[in-house]
């Protein structure tokens, strides 16, 4: 203990035997413990803060004088060079540290709490009132947990003059020193004589413990915790201590702590510190592939560090030079090693602390194509039951290996590779390739099922289908298209390379779903490998059916009207081939559609007559409909727009008359559509009310049914005839509800909006 600290301590011992009071009276009159006094006077603890003084002066019966002289004897105990352990002890690591504003700024406001021990003037007795602050930070390998510890230590020490201490508890050793011995090296770090930790007896320590913290103000740094075990004996029962707990676990089972999950640095922060390890000169030099070599480092503290260190170390390689080394994914985690320090070590050290069920999930979810999975999904990777895969995934979560996003689960590309590796290394090639099948064969089936609840003559499951995804409805089956979308596209380019019947059957599925979801960008994905399914299966019919969905896909999706002719004309030579009317219709339709886009009034007409004709023939309600809206497009854009009203009004007048022979997605987006077209007509026209009020109604439609892509059309055409109308006020807000539209939007109508509000504001 320091000699400022004795003096305290005899000076409160002098003043105690002058007022003849014993330690257990002083103890009553100022409610400081009778072990905390006992400790002052003998000098084991340092001189206390402002408000215990405080105490022990009015339960002293002091005056202001003699509580003056006291309180001088505390603040030289308290000197600055007064620190039984401190930060200048600390691991280095710190000094290039770059990012985490918000959690170092969090972080300064937890510590500066009252509950933190902060000192105030009346007079509560040290302990009293006081009480530990815990932070347990938690993340991945890599993401710079006991950095960002150490940063925070060296800020926040001066608050905590009583000492500052780090104890590595080696979490991921196999042998970790457990709590006794832990918190004896805190004792004897904080100047408990060895003699005084005999007489007391191992049984007592804990008590010792908690009671040395109890008055003073520590910062304790406990880095790489290995379980909630090794960290709850070393946590204060009260006191001003900040306790910073770093583990790779989240510790979920600890109480009264606060959290911090440290995840990977933003874009800006990954390139400020590359930018300050290979210096400033080749950093502007090449700024670009120093972006690509932080993406490919996963913006992860660790793999950017060792890339820096690379670049520090080889003066001559060009920053482009490591970002194409780091591109070759098979080789990505053997680069990013410098001497003893690897990403892949760092991640090595969590995965053999996986019990063997989670190690092989956590192999296997490195077969997951796309960039997040769920629960059901991983469970035919593994063959468990879906309970215990939840359980298994979250134990994956718990010691970092794996991040969440809502009820998704997702690796990180590193974390991936390295998943790939260990699954290479110890999982058979045939195990490896039936757990892909095993999923491929679950994701393809699902989204059979799913887009069926759009087709005719479908919607709900079959009875007799049974699974762990909820379809019970045509919005949760959108809902899981769409958030499954690259893992089961993924499985579908698979199968194209033998399973032609099962490629063209999730295609024939997906068909009018895919009007719900037009800018999803990989329609002309789907349908062209569905059309090389169909030619290798030798069917004309079938053949006919993907060329048509494909000439739509180039036509709506990808803008190419003159392209798409190319493949509406082969599906009208093979549907004659197979004599179907309803397949030559369709031809037709799509034939028509393009040739309107590309302003050929004349084959437009033609074809979209022969597609009715045909429909009609066919006795395909769901086609005809299509060919009236068609039909009143093309009226419209001849300006003949009362016949367009008529013949929108003939599309409502069929869709009222069908009942439930129109299946009610494809009845939506014609009444839609036709609404909205009723009221275009009506605003070239100059009806102002009647153009606004079938717009707004329109719009309403596509919101309630989900239809993002219809949604943003009709909006901007909603915002534009408001505006010609002369209710700029009303326009402004349309547009910036187009504006705002997420993923599903046309992207060209939200570019529109957003150009129309700039013109708006510029007036």
């Amino acid at each position: 203990m320091s000699a400022q600290g004795a003096a305290f301590g005899a000076l409160l011992r002098e003043i105690r035997l002058a007022k003849s009071l014993t330690i257990e009276a002083l103890a009553e009159a100022s409610g400081v413990s009778v072990r905390g006094i006992g400790d002052l006077e003998r000098g084991r603890r340092a001189a206390p803060q402002r408000r215990t003084v405080a105490a022990l002066a009015n339960g002293l019966g002091l005056d202001d004088t003699e509580g003056e002289r006291l309180l001088a004897a505390a603040r030289a105990g308290r000197a600055p060079g007064y620190s039984p352990v401190g930060v200048r002890s600390f691991p280095r690591g710190i000094d290039d540290f770059v990012g985490r504003a918000e959690e170092l700024a969090w972080l300064e406001t937890l510590a500066g709490r009252p509950e933190a021990g902060a000192a105030d003037d009346r007079g509560t007795p040290a302990g009293a009132a006081a009480q530990p602050v815990v932070l347990a930070v938690h993340g991945a390998p890599g993401t710079g947990k006991t950095t960002l510890a150490l940063r925070a230590a060296r800020r926040l020490a001066d608050r905590f003059p009583d000492g500052q201490l780090m104890l590595d508890l080696r979490g991921t050793d196999d042998s970790a020193p457990e709590p006794p011995e832990l918190m004896v090296r805190v004792l004897k770090a904080l100047g408990v004589p060895d003699r005084d930790l005999a007489k007391a007896g191992p049984q007592a320590h804990p008590a010792v413990y908690r009671q040395v913290l109890a008055d003073r103000r520590c910062l304790l740094v406990l880095d790489d915790a290995r379980d909630e075990t090794q960290v709850r004996p070393l946590l204060p029962g009260s006191g001003g201590t900040l306790v910073l707990v770093t583990s790779r676990r989240m510790l979920t089972g600890l109480d009264d702590v606060h959290r911090l999950p440290l995840g990977r640095l933003e874009p800006a922060e990954s390139a400020a510190f590359l930018t300050s390890l290979v210096g400033e000169e080749r950093a502007t030099a090449e700024p670009e592939a120093l972006q690509e070599v932080a993406r490919l480092c996963e913006h992860l503290p660790l793999a950017l560090r060792v890339a820096g260190n690379w670049l520090t170390t080889r003066t001559g390689w060009s920053v482009r030079r490591l970002a194409d080394r780091l591109a070759h994914e098979e080789r990505r985690l053997e680069a990013l090693s410098a001497g003893d320090l690897r990403v892949a070590g760092a991640f090595d050290l969590s995965y053999r602390q996986l019990t063997p069920t989670a190690a092989r999930m956590f192999r296997r979810l490195s077969l997951v194509p796309g960039p997040d999975v769920s629960a059901p999904c991983a469970a035919r990777l593994t063959g468990q039951d879906l309970r215990d895969t939840e359980d298994t995934l979250e134990e994956l979560v718990e010691v970092g290996l794996l991040g969440t996003m809502g009820d998704r689960y997702r690796l990180h590309d590193l974390l991936c590779l390295y998943g790939r590796d260990r699954l290479a290394a110890e999982e058979p090639a045939a195990d490896i390739e039936r757990a892909r099948r095993a999923m491929y064969r679950w994701l393809l089936e699902t989204a059979v099922v799913a887009g069926r609840w759009y087709e005719p003559d479908h919607g709900a499951p079959p009875a007799s289908w049974q699974d762990t995804v909820d379809l019970s409805s045509a919005d949760r089956a959108r809902e899981w298209l769409q958030t499954e979308a690259a893992n089961w596209l993924a499985a579908l380019h698979a199968a194209a390379d033998g399973d032609h019947a099962g490629v063209v059957e999730v295609a024939e599925s997906l068909h009018w779903f895919s009007d719900q979801w037009i800018f999803w960008g990989h329609w002309p994905e789907v349908f062209g490998a569905a059309v090389r399914a169909a030619e290798a299966l030798g069917d004309p019919l079938l053949e006919a059916t993907q060329l048509n969905y494909y000439a739509w896909a180039v036509l709506l999706c990808e803008g190419r009207p003159r392209d798409s002719l190319t493949y509406s004309a082969r599906a009208l030579t093979a549907a004659r081939r197979a004599g179907d009317l309803v397949q030559q219709a369709w031809a037709h339709q799509y034939t028509a559609w393009a040739h309107r886009l590309l302003g050929e009034h004349g084959p437009t007409a033609e074809h979209n007559a022969l597609a009715a004709a045909l429909f009609d023939a066919g006795g395909d309600l769901h086609g005809m409909l299509q060919a009236l809206l068609g039909r009143a497009l093309e009226l419209r854009a001849t300006g003949l727009d009362h016949e367009a009203i008529e013949t929108y009004r003939e599309v409502m007048t069929r869709l009222d008359g069908a009942g439930d022979r129109v299946e009610p997605h494809i009845a939506a987006f014609a009444r839609v559509s036709a609404l909205a077209g009723i009221g275009l007509s009506h605003s070239r026209l100059g009806r102002w009310d009647e153009a606004v009020e079938h717009l707004r109604t329109s719009v309403a439609l596509t919101r309630s049914d989900g239809n993002t892509a219809l949604e943003s059309r009709y909006l901007l055409a909603l915002g534009e005839v408001l505006l010609a109308a002369g209710r700029s006020a009303e326009a402004r807000e349309v547009f910036t509800r187009c504006a705002a539209l997420g993923p599903g939007a046309d992207p060209q109508r939200v570019a529109e909006a957003r150009s129309r509000l700039a013109r708006l504001d510029a007036h």
